[in-house]
């Protein structure tokens, strides 16, 4: 009797056991994929999010004509006589963007805040009777309208005596730390690659040419970013977190990788203006560094604001098309607003900066991926974590992705009626790294599918805009990808002419 009863017992433990073991499988967690190459920091997929802000080019050069002042100019020559930091921003903010960085000092020397280390500033000019700062107002009027606010200090003085020596290096360094403690957050410190030639340099009125892979110690330079303002993104012709494009026409390579090595030609220390950088328009594909591309162009043919140019202002067809082929691309898009004489964005500019936002607002309002039945040829684990229907629930922190095994999955979307269309939007989940290499995309017609047309990196964000497609089923292959690709949105869209 007694074993009779030790065998139930043991059985029923057994049994036990098994639905534990069971239900335990069951809710086991399937694991997202390993990470691949370079990955971005907090602050770069921060940035990211961003895509679109605007740069503030303002200073004596708005007031003399020059675009790459001397450095001999009087700061009497610097009264804005209606200064409006509310309109500035207010418009950038009307404009879609999302944050603005402000040229604090360009090449000239000249300050837009009351440093404490130099006299060449407001500080000296007539505007508010030598009281004012540029700095302070942007600022303050970024964080009133919800803006980023970042600053751009020119590595480059052609007024400081000391240019070109040790003692530079600290005034310079000084300066950086005044506009990291006295402004509130930054998002983004923009250092220049134009460094050294011709100056006044204090009435010395020579020329001083630098070494730029070792003068400023950029190693040290970056480490007061990194103290003062942790949560910042640091820019410059070798980043070290965001890249420039190589050109200043607003667009990017295709492809545009967002990993990039930086290279130079003599095997020197690669520096901010000691880089090939032609290089940075595509990126390296398995770059050693995440460092994404930054596209800056100015909304007309100068930085700062000459009134000759009021009738040059680009188009929001332009500006439209410079979208597609930056943020499209996976980089940024960076647009120069410069204020006036009288320290207002014209009616010119914002004419034009509103009426690209509209075209922005209409064309991607409506995602019509979303009245779409997602099947995807394999998700990973069969999670409900990795699902298809991840791509258009408008959370890039959520993704579709598969087995580890598998590579080139296609991804096909049903609809119950024909839409059409002409834009598709891809993003890939960024932290894992960018993993494919190339995609085709196709519509069904006449009983078969038919290529519309196909793309080398996704990254960030990859924009399609071509001729109207009208269908009933789409499909997304992925044709190289040296792991298991991540997506996390997916949008087809209508933009009518």
């Amino acid at each position: 009797m007694r074993r009779d009863m030790h065998l139930a017992f043991s059985s029923l433990i057994f049994l036990l056991l098994l639905i534990f073991l069971a239900v335990s499988c069951q809710n086991q967690k399937v694991k997202p994929p390993a990470p691949y190459g370079a990955t971005p920091s907090k602050a770069q997929l921060h940035w990211h999010q961003l895509e679109y802000y605007g740069f503030l080019h303002f200073g004596l050069n708005t007031f003399t004509g020059q675009e790459w002042g001397y450095g001999n100019v009087s700061p009497e020559e610097f009264n804005p006589t209606n200064f409006d930091s509310d309109q500035i921003v207010g418009t950038a903010k009307k404009a879609g963007m999302k944050g603005l960085i402000l040229t604090c000092k360009h090449h000239d020397g000249f300050c837009l805040w009351p440093s404490e280390y130099t006299d060449y500033s407001v500080k000296s000019s007539p505007w508010k009777d030598g009281k004012g700062d540029v700095v302070k107002e942007i600022s303050e009027a970024c964080a009133k309208y919800g803006l980023k606010f970042g600053v751009y200090l020119s590595p480059w003085d052609r007024n400081h005596p000391d240019y070109g020596k040790p003692a530079y290096i600290e005034y310079y360094r000084n300066q950086l730390r005044e506009l990291l403690t006295n402004y509130g957050p930054i998002f983004e410190v923009w250092f220049d690659g134009a460094n050294g030639g011709t100056g006044w340099y204090g009435g010395a009125d020579e020329e001083r040419k630098i070494d730029r892979s070792i003068y400023y110690d950029w190693d040290n330079t970056w480490k007061i970013v990194r103290e003062l303002q942790p949560d910042a993104v640091i820019f410059s012709d070798v980043g070290p977190d965001i890249r420039w494009v190589g050109n200043e026409n607003g667009f990017a390579g295709d492809p545009c990788w967002a990993t990039y090595t930086p290279q130079t030609s003599d095997n020197s220390q690669p520096a901010p203006g000691n880089v090939n950088y032609q290089l940075g328009q595509n990126g390296t594909q398995n770059g050693k560094f995440w460092m994404p591309a930054e596209c800056d162009v100015s909304i007309r043919p100068g930085w700062f604001y000459h009134a000759a140019q009021d009738s040059l202002v680009k188009s929001p067809e332009v500006l439209l098309d410079l979208y597609f082929k930056s943020v499209g691309r996976g980089a940024s898009f960076l647009l120069n607003i410069p204020p006036n004489k009288r320290g207002r964005i014209t009616q010119d500019d914002s004419l034009s900066l509103i009426g690209f936002k509209k075209m922005r607002d209409e064309i991607f309002k409506t995602n019509l991926a979303e009245k779409a039945k997602l099947t995807a040829s394999n998700i990973r684990g069969d999670s409900d974590e990795f699902l298809p229907i991840n791509l258009i629930d408008g959370n890039s922190e959520t993704f579709w992705t598969t087995s580890d095994v598998i590579h080139t999955p296609e991804l096909i979307m049903d609809f119950e009626e024909v839409i059409v269309f002409n834009v598709i939007s891809l993003q890939e989940y960024l932290p894992l790294g960018q993993r494919i290499e190339k995609w085709t995309f196709d519509i069904w017609k006449d009983d078969h599918w038919k290529e519309v047309t196909d793309g080398v990196s996704i990254g960030s964000k990859r924009l399609w805009k071509g001729e109207l497609q009208s269908t009933h089923k789409i499909r997304l292959r992925i044709v190289e990808s040296p792991v298991c690709p991540t997506i996390s949105e997916f949008g087809v869209y209508l933009a009518k002419d």
